[in-house]
This record gives C-alpha cells, sequence and structure tokens, in this order.
C-alpha cells in the first residue's frame, strides 16, 4: 500500500501526460477552461496543455497524499514535505509561465536535496543519515555504512544530471517515459545492486540447534 502511495504522483502524472497528449485539442480546452484564471494570458494551447494539466494532477496528488497520511496520523517522511515544497513551487512556475521547464527541474532538485543531505550529515555533523533511518533493520560494519553513503550521494548527483539530460535533449513526450520508466528502474536495479553487495556483510542467524 506505501508503495502505491509513493508512486501514485507519478503514475498520474504519466497517464495525464499521455492521454492529454493523444486528444490536445480537447485538453486545450478543457485546461482553457479550468485552469485559464491561474495561467498567464488565461488561453492554453494544444501543444502546451499536456504538461499543464499532468502538473495540476501531481500537485493535487502531492497534496492528497501528504493530508491522507496526517489524517491517518502517520508520518510525512520529510522528503515527501520537501517533495511538495518544489512540486508546488515549480509545478505553480510551469503552469503560470506554460513552460515545461520548471516542472523538468523537479525530479533534480529533489535528487540533489536529497544526496545534499546525506553529505551534509556525514561531512558537517558526523551523521550518516542511511544508518540512522535503517541502522534498526540491518546490521553493517561502520565503513559500510559509509561507503553505502556516499555511493547514494554518488547516485542522486548523477540522476539528477541525467534527469536534465533528458529533459534539455529530448522532447517533453520522451521524458515523461523516463521519469516513469527510466528513473524507477535505475533506481530499482542500484537498490538491487546494493542488496547484493551487503549481501556478504549481513550478519546471518545461526540454525537452531536440533531437540
Amino acid at each position: 500500500m506505501k508503495l502505491l502511495l509513493d508512486f501514485l504522483p507519478i503514475i498520474l502524472f504519466f497517464g495525464t501526460f499521455k492521454y492529454a497528449e493523444g486528444n490536445p485539442a480537447w485538453a486545450a480546452a478543457f485546461a482553457t477552461q479550468y485552469l485559464g484564471g491561474i495561467v498567464a494570458g488565461g488561453v492554453v494551447g494544444p501543444k502546451e496543455a499536456p504538461v499543464l494539466l499532468a502538473t495540476v494532477v501531481v500537485i493535487v496528488a502531492t497534496l492528497v497524499q501528504v493530508a491522507w497520511l496526517k489524517l491517518r496520523g502517520r508520518k510525512v517522511d520529510l522528503m515527501l514535505w520537501v517533495s511538495l515544497g518544489l512540486v508546488v513551487l515549480l509545478g505553480g512556475l510551469t503552469v503560470w509561465f506554460h513552460s515545461e521547464t520548471f516542472i523538468k527541474w523537479k525530479p533534480s532538485a529533489l535528487y540533489w536535496t536529497m544526496g545534499l543531505a546525506l553529505a551534509i550529515g556525514q561531512l558537517a555533523f558526523g551523521k550518516n543519515l542511511l544508518r540512522m533511518l535503517l541502522g534498526g533493520q540491518l546490521q553493517l560494519p561502520a565503513p559500510v555504512w559509509q561507503r553505502l553513503n556516499w555511493a547514494w550521494v554518488a547516485f542522486f548527483a548523477l540522476m539528477g544530471v541525467l534527469n536534465l539530460w533528458v529533459a534539455y535533449s529530448f522532447s517533453t513526450a520522451a521524458w515523461v517515459n523516463f521519469k516513469l520508466f527510466g528513473a524507477l528502474g535505475l533506481m530499482l536495479a542500484f537498490t538491487v545492486a546494493q542488496g547484493l553487495y551487503l549481501s556478504r556483510y549481513l550478519e546471518h542467524e545461526p540454525p537452531a540447534e536440533p531437540r
């Protein structure tokens, strides 16, 4: 359930963009009618309508995600608060200025924020945030926690650069595909690779003595 909730805004962004992209005239008319009051000039064209509609949907979905967690008395992770702030700010600029450039920066800003938090925690405060988050679930030697922390710092830094490269080198449609399939696929592959690397260091319980 949590996994679906985490990925729901991205899935809705993708679905809304693809539907609007396939129906540009309807998307432009719908966006002009219902978003005209929050866009510069009050009129949305067929070319810009898909990303504007998808952006509004992801803003609403992220707000609902946070509200749902708060209503259920569950903790809202810091990164979700950061993601909400970024999507509202950059998404709002995308809608107002009719420009997909701002929302395309959002994943990179989030990646770099997470990487910077891990790096500052280690360098400035001597705190390994990954160990603080996962130490109760994984028993690993201190040097391994440090290598794991810096591996994620490097991964987030590279993902931020890769996102911008795709955003500026390919069409918006290609970037949307990358956002759902490429970025999540790379995240999954990196996580699996980390798991394989860490498996040699995990402490295994000895087999129970026969009675």
